[in-house]
């Protein structure tokens, strides 16, 4: 990937949306998370805004002939449902969860500290390279 000032740019705005929405506080997103305890919904308007912003970015941006500082358009061509792809999104929704983190989110939370952003990403790290390993010796 070209690292370029658009990317740093859009980094700071993806970092900064989501310490505004609070998605960095991890008792924030188990409060969303817990429908039939203390269940606060103002997450979901983070989520709906955000797909009703990708929806309409997505049609607009495809429309042009290329992106502005690209080559070309990257997109995904496979469309089957896997079970990598079913074991993933387990995973992720069970760590979510569990921490009250995603990857994104993790990431902005470590710019202002927590040991619990850190060890989450360590862990995240830690992982990620357990299957490149077990991913290239199969």
């Amino acid at each position: 990937m070209r690292l370029s000032i658009s990317t740093f740019i859009s980094g700071l705005l993806f970092g900064g949306g989501l310490t505004v929405s609070q998605m960095v506080n991890p008792n924030k997103v188990m409060s969303f998370l817990d429908i039939f305890g203390d269940w606060d919904p103002s997450l979901a308007f983070v989520m709906g805004g955000a797909l009703i912003v990708t929806f309409i970015g997505y049609r607009l941006v495809l429309k042009r002939e290329r992106p502005l500082f690209e080559d070309g358009f990257r997109l995904p061509t496979r469309t089957d449902i896997d079970p990598p792809l079913l074991i993933g999104a387990g995973l992720f929704g069970v760590g979510w969860g569990l921490a009250g983190l995603c990857p994104g989110p993790a990431l902005a939370s470590a710019t202002f500290g927590g040991i619990n952003a850190y060890i989450f990403l360590g862990t995240m790290i830690m992982t990620i390279l357990l299957y490149r390993i077990v991913k290239q010796k199969t």
